[in-house]
């Protein structure tokens, strides 16, 4: 993290929204239509740094890009991780769920297996749920986009 979006394509994943504060990119390489995460734009390594005018507005912002998240992947309900161990940026995982997909309450489901990045930055995925196909992730990607312009 900390890049910005020079590390979108790589992560495979597109901005969506962002505002002065903060950015909200969308993953077009997911095993679930609508996987997104939302940083600040301004460094902050962890949750429990986060004060000042990103903590003010923290809560509107994941009310607003989680409802759109929630419609447009067509789920009830949407999953938020906060990890923190990897990645010294604060990012949070929004997941749209809905029963039946690769996502549990562990994050995600199946045989997971580590594969490294061009960057050397390794991404976990599960062998037993392929990731979907890119032009559908795209798509979603898209009308989250659209309605939160």
């Amino acid at each position: 993290m900390c890049r910005g979006s020079e590390g979108d394509a790589e992560l495979g994943r597109v901005l969506v929204w962002e505002d002065d504060l903060w950015r909200l990119t969308t993953s077009v390489q997911s095993e679930v239509p609508g996987f997104s995460y939302l940083e600040p734009k301004r460094h902050i390594p962890h949750i429990t740094d986060l004060e000042g005018p990103e903590a003010a507005s923290l809560g509107t912002v994941l009310g607003r890009v989680t409802r759109v998240l929630r419609e447009e992947a067509g789920t009830n309900l949407v999953y938020l991780f906060v990890f923190g161990g990897g990645v010294p940026h604060l990012h949070i995982h929004l997941a749209p769920h809905r029963d039946g997909d690769a996502l549990n309450d562990q994050m995600i489901k199946g045989e997971l297996v580590t594969r490294k990045l061009p960057s050397g930055a390794e991404e976990i995925i599960s062998k037993d749920y392929p990731p979907l196909p890119e032009a559908e992730l795209r798509r979603v990607a898209e009308r989250v986009r659209d309605r939160l312009r």
